[in-house]
């Protein structure tokens, strides 16, 4: 860094003046401020290894960052490395190169000037660094302090010579056509006059491009001249305490390097006029008081910057090689000396700055290379913006001086001049980062690093839970949240495809009791479950949590889980049970479309399905039990029968005429003595029906709704009113009438009670039980013909919607209960019973 000052400090005035000179030194330290900041932040925060800045941001914000800064920050070192090299070769042929015009040198200018020479100049220097950093990183250290010692003198003697030097002219040859011609340009001492000529920009040509200067051009190459902040977090790997080392040694370089920026631009406008300042980049040589030693200084300021920049380049090779975030492709980079000298990741890292060198000159690539940084530098204050606000308890660096307002602020100064150095150059890069994110998170092996995206997800989920308040909860925005109980996932895949499916962005649960006592057991057996069951959410790719417990029954785990899933106002409202019945489970696992490629495995964490002989794990009574706890506990309960029959893909992509149907009965079958079709339970059936409906794959399907009408009952009455329901309620569905006397009338013989009216229950009890209190008077014989209504309604649809009764109060009609269930039915195909305890429909804006 001071070093750089010394070749950089004249063409920065010379071209913009005192006022903008100071004004792009203070934009350009408040934005390495702000990053030193959140570097010794994270620096502090733990053991750093080697990689730097990558290392940093890969451990912070995950492999994808870390991977795609940590190549950008790699290049820019490499193009860095060049730009120094670029510039000492530019610095040589200015001091020693024979002047354009002439074929044969005379006295020091002996150096020819020409592309290929300048090119092969640069080679030679920057094998002169590839030696130096192949010997390893002590010898690097041994150099880059005797170099600081030199420059430390030839600053010393810089400021001597302002106030030493007399008054003099200094000729100045600039090339000009196939040429060079002769301006003056003068040094006048301490002169108020050159002081007042300098305050304003006055931006030229500058004469080694041809091309005209300007604000942000020269911020550029000025700005290259303070990327030395992260030369020592490169080296991260190879200091003995970085923690100690990184924050102390990067605040005294900024400080003391932002106070030789601006007491050099102020001696220099204050002593030379416009013209030295832009035509001479060597102008603290020529009015030195001992120039050579003024040279030398330049130079090995120079040769040192980029022997920086190539060991930090290396060291950011070496560590992505290791982290092994590209496979095999950077594998070579790996390799290290016996003293652990990344050996080869330097090689590679010579290699591509050679590449870079026939580039040509200095300023084509400044631009590119600054952007490269800043995007660095947002990155790093990123990183540490984002360990700041997850609020993570183990991110307690030693190194308080920092807060979000200093990375926000660093974040945004770099974006901001990044977009005004070059437009094109920082949206190339930021297109290059997000297609390297792209490719890394596509294709990079897991890390074992830690996400602080998960960190950020819990810290923002926890907050807009606790702001979910359940007292605010309105019909209008009421959305299905599903506990779907899974006893094995190999006979359930099917299921659990259609119940993500009927979620509608809600919350989604799948739960699983395991009849255990923890008392008898060392240990949780559920934790190793865990994975199986993550594994399985992510291969069918459904939008679920995933909820175990022990208990010693399944109707107490069932009770657990309604209990205790979710959080806040995310809680399960509706339970979803498969059907008891006695048919074989079949293990639908192994046909699903997500474990069908030969790739992939099925999930070995699940035991084999149940044997159709072996006993059940609970008992039809306990089942039955479950849906009254949950009806009790206000859930509503959906009943699924033969949905692992169910093939989706087939069904709703089939080119058959008519469409694909989705059949909605909203009458209690089970109770024709109260058939009403604007119940809760009624509404809630319809409701789910749209709901399933609106599903993206479901969309194609039509949803057909049944009205039972007896004779005499003015049908066409009810089919209207019906109808206005549906339109107020918007919900688009065909309405079908079908004639249901005989099927009644098997009913009314059976209780021998007049047609019309309740049967021994009050309205208060319909209400309260929703079955019928005559249960057993309802015959066998009417409900295998209200199954036969049903089924023969054509065409078949891919899944039904039936009403669900609510199970008697007596326990002991359970397994009537459950018996008229499968007898209504049966051979239906997939079928949903539903029972709707809350309001979910709104006519309201």
């Amino acid at each position: 860094l001071i070093g750089l000052s010394l070749s950089l400090a004249g063409f920065v005035v010379g071209h913009a003046g005192l006022y903008q000179a100071l004004a792009m030194f203070a934009v350009a330290y408040f934005i390495i401020g702000m990053t030193v900041l959140s570097v010794c932040a994270i620096a502090t925060n733990g053991a750093l290894d080697a990689g730097g800045a990558y290392y940093m941001i890969s451990r912070a914000l995950g492999p994808e960052f870390g991977g795609s800064i940590g190549i950008m920050f790699f290049l820019a070192n490499v193009c860095g490395s060049a730009l120094y090299v670029l510039g000492l070769v530019e610095a040589l042929v200015d001091s020693f190169g024979i002047p354009l015009g002439q074929k044969v040198g005379t006295g020091i200018h002996v150096l020819p000037q020409s592309y290929w020479y300048e090119l092969l100049y640069g080679t030679v220097l920057l094998a002169l660094c590839l030696l130096v950093c192949l010997v390893g990183a002590s010898i690097y250290a041994k150099a880059t302090f005797l170099i600081f010692l030199i420059v430390a003198g030839v600053l010393g003697a810089i400021l001597v010579s302002f106030f030493a030097t007399r008054p003099l002219g200094v000729p100045i040859h600039l090339p000009h056509l196939n040429g060079s011609k002769t301006e003056n340009g003068n040094f006048t001492g301490f002169s108020l006059t050159t002081l007042q000529d300098n305050l304003g920009g006055g931006y030229g040509v500058d004469y080694t491009t041809g091309q005209r200067m300007s604000f942000s051009s020269v911020f550029a190459v000025m700005f290259n001249g303070c990327t030395g902040i992260m030369a020592g977090s490169n080296m991260s790997g190879d200091l003995k305490r970085p923690s100690y080392s990184i924050p102390r040694g990067t605040i005294s370089a900024v400080l003391f390097t932002y106070l030789v920026y601006n007491l050099l631009a102020f001696l220099m406008c204050a002593t030379c006029n416009r013209t030295l300042l832009q035509k001479d980049y060597g102008v603290l040589r020529d009015i030195s008081i001992f120039p050579p030693l003024v040279t030398v200084g330049i130079y090995a300021a120079t040769l040192s910057a980029a022997m920086s920049n190539l060991i930090g380049a290396s060291r950011i090779l070496y560590a992505l090689a290791r982290d092994d975030l590209f496979g095999g492709v950077l594998a070579l980079a790996k390799k290290t000396s016996a003293n652990g000298n990344p050996v080869m990741a330097v090689i590679l890292s010579w290699l591509v700055v050679q590449l870079v060198l026939f580039s040509g000159k200095l300023n084509t690539i400044a631009g590119v290379v600054t952007t490269f940084f800043l995007l660095v530098y947002a990155t790093v204050n990123l990183a540490c913006l984002a360990l700041e606000w997850a609020s993570a308890p183990n991110f307690r660096p030693t190194f308080r001086y920092f807060t979000w307002h200093t990375c926000l602020l660093g974040i945004a100064g770099c974006c901001v001049m990044m977009f005004l150095i070059s437009p094109v150059s920082a949206s190339a890069s930021l297109g290059f980062l997000l297609l390297l994110l792209l490719a890394l998170h596509y294709l990079s092996p897991s890390s074992t690093w830690g996400y602080i995206s998960q960190a950020l997800i819990f810290h923002q989920v926890r907050k807009y839970l606790l702001m979910l308040d359940v007292r605010k909860d309105h019909v209008k925005f009421w959305r299905p949240q599903m506990l779907l109980m899974v006893q094995n996932p190999r006979g359930s895949a099917r299921l659990i495809d259609f119940v993500n499916d009927l979620k509608k962005s809600g919350l989604y649960v799948l739960g699983h009791v395991e009849l255990q006592d923890l008392d008898m057991l060392p240990s949780d057996p559920l934790q190793p479950q865990q994975d199986s069951w993550l594994s399985l959410v992510d291969k069918l790719n459904v939008k679920a949590f995933v909820s175990l417990t022990l208990a010693p029954s399944v109707r107490h785990g069932v009770r657990q889980l309604l209990f205790t899933s979710g959080l806040g106002g995310m809680r399960p409202n509706t339970l979803v049970l498969g059907f008891y019945d006695d048919a074989a489970p079949q293990d639908s696992l192994t046909q699903h479309p997500a474990f069908t490629s030969i790739r992939e495995e099925i999930p070995l964490g699940f035991p084999p399905l149940r044997a159709p002989a072996a006993p059940k794990l609970l008992s039809a009574r306990e089942y039955v039990g479950i849906v009254a706890d949950a009806l009790k506990m206000l859930r509503n309960v959906l009943l699924a029968r033969q949905l692992e029959s169910l093939d989706k893909a087939q069904e709703l992509c089939r080119a058959a005429s008519p469409p694909p149907a989705i059949h909605v009965w909203p009458v209690n079958l089970l109770r024709p003595d109260s058939a009403r079709y604007a119940d809760t339970c009624s509404l809630f059936l319809l409701q789910m029906a749209c709901v399933l409906n609106m599903a993206r794959a479901w969309r194609r399907a039509r949803l057909r709704l049944f009205l039972c009408v007896e004779a005499g009952a003015m049908p066409h009455a009810q089919e209207e009113k019906l109808r206005q329901l549906l339109k107020d309620l918007r919900i688009q569905a065909q309405i079908q009438l079908v004639p249901w006397d005989a099927v009644t009338r098997l009913h009314w013989q059976t209780c021998r009670g007049p047609p019309g009216g309740p049967a021994g229950a009050t309205e208060e009890e319909e209400e309260t039980m929703n079955f019928p209190a005559n249960a057993t008077q309802v015959s066998d014989e009417y409900v295998c013909a209200a199954n036969k209504l049903v089924l023969e309604q054509s065409p078949a649809p891919i899944v039904r919607f039936l009403y669900l009764p609510r199970p008697p109060a007596d326990t002991s009609l359970y397994p009537l209960y459950l018996h008229q269930l499968e007898l209504l039915t049966r051979g239906l195909g997939p079928t949903v019973l539903v029972h709707g305890v809350s309001a979910v429909t709104s006519t309201q804006l």
